[in-house]
């Protein structure tokens, strides 16, 4: 069985491409803790419903009328890849805890997010359209413009959405699209998001296994760690 793609954006309408299910969608979900319902108040009532529903899209359970575009200004900003602190050590806890509840043994985990984080791009930076990537061997970048977004539906029934931008023009070695899935589905500022990036925007939809991630530049390993041991 493979995931189907629905199309929204008819600029962006692409022929169904033939994908092959990883376990991203299960093994990347965070869980949550149970909200407090004791409390009888109307706002903290709301706020309730407001973080359920929220954490009903984290868990990938929306409706396409939900999805709204999003413009490259959500991702706004300077950014770190999360792969160092992995690698040092600085998020055993948070794979320790993923045991805990999880399928895998810590290490398990541990080797699963190296092949998910792994990238060369050890920092990005977006500003007004333009973006940014660094690397120890140098620094490049490009304008992008938005292509749309897709829905993918897996195999477990979850669903993911990745907002997709063109680059219009800059350094040759800026891939020509990008991808990002955070896990949000409207615009919204966020603190870590997954970018998928190539030259070829049908085979940059099929990457499921390697999703190299961003945290802000100004973040510690620490305040990282808390992030994920939050969620």
């Amino acid at each position: 069985m493979t995931p189907h793609f629905t199309r929204l954006m008819a600029a962006a309408a692409l022929a169904a491409l033939p994908l092959t299910l990883m376990a991203e969608t299960t093994d990347k979900a965070h869980d949550h803790a149970g909200h407090d319902h004791g409390h009888d108040h109307g706002h903290d009532h709301g706020h309730d419903h407001a973080d359920e529903a929220a954490e009903r899209v984290h868990a990938g359970q929306f409706e396409d009328s939900q999805v709204a575009p999003r413009a490259l200004s959500d991702w706004e900003g300077a950014w770190q890849s999360v792969l160092p602190y992995l690698l040092d050590g600085t998020l055993d806890p948070a794979m320790a805890k993923k045991a805990e509840s999880g399928e895998k043994t810590a290490e398990a985990y541990r080797a699963y997010y190296e092949v998910g984080y792994a990238t060369e791009v050890n920092a990005i930076d977006i500003e007004n359209g333009r973006v940014t990537f660094s690397s120890p061997e140098g620094s490049y970048g490009a304008d992008y413009v938005s292509d749309g977004y897709e829905i993918l539906t897996y195999d477990s029934g979850s669903r993911g959405v990745r907002y997709i931008f063109r680059k219009a023009g800059g350094d040759a070695e800026a891939p020509g699209f990008i991808q990002f899935s955070d896990h949000r589905i409207a615009p919204e500022k966020v603190s870590h998001y997954h970018i998928y990036t190539g030259d070829d925007r049908a085979e940059v939809l099929k990457e499921l296994t390697n999703w190299p991630t961003y945290y802000p530049a100004d973040w510690s390993g620490t305040d990282i760690l808390h992030d994920q041991l939050a969620h």
